[in-house]
């Protein structure tokens, strides 16, 4: 009796099988995460996970929540930087949460620290360009708006 399919060696089917739990935990991971509402620009995919609720309740209630949503502040400007920033958070968010390991309050990284910063510049630099461009170097990276402007995004700080 002949058999219609290829015979397939051991090597193939461990292969297989070393890929194909990853990817099918993956995508079963990203379709129950609901991960392409992160590729959109609602911020309500930011409340997809608990930890950031306050930060969504706060921001309807911000200064800023009819000028900016969570992508305007907190992602670069620009196609790629973007969705790198994007796929970065994201993976080390759902690693967090599947093992536990965040702190709460959820606190902002040094390198989203600066993405922040630079689109607060990029927003407001007719008000901060003399800040900006009679500082050195060292005083304009030490630039934090956050630091006296920390209700503008997320409202009052409880």
């Amino acid at each position: 009796m002949s058999s219609h399919f290829p015979k397939v060696n051991g090597f193939a089917a461990c292969v297989c099988v070393l890929l194909g739990i990853p990817a099918g935990v993956g995508t079963f991971a990203f379709q129950y995460g609901e991960g392409t509402s992160y590729l959109s620009n609602d911020p309500r995919a930011c409340v997809n996970c608990h930890i950031m609720r306050d930060q969504y309740d706060g921001w309807q209630k911000a200064s800023h929540h009819a000028f900016a949503t969570c992508n305007d502040c907190h992602t670069p400007h620009d196609l790629v930087g973007k969705y790198l920033t994007k796929a970065d958070n994201g993976f080390w968010h759902s690693k967090g949460f599947t093992f536990q390991g965040f702190h709460e309050p959820i606190r902002i990284k040094p390198r989203n620290s600066k993405v922040l910063r630079d689109n607060c510049i990029a927003c407001h630099r007719d008000l901060v360009s003399e800040l900006i461009d009679h500082g050195s170097a060292k005083e304009s990276q030490a630039l934090d708006c956050v630091r006296c402007h920390a209700t503008v995004g997320h409202g009052p700080v409880r």
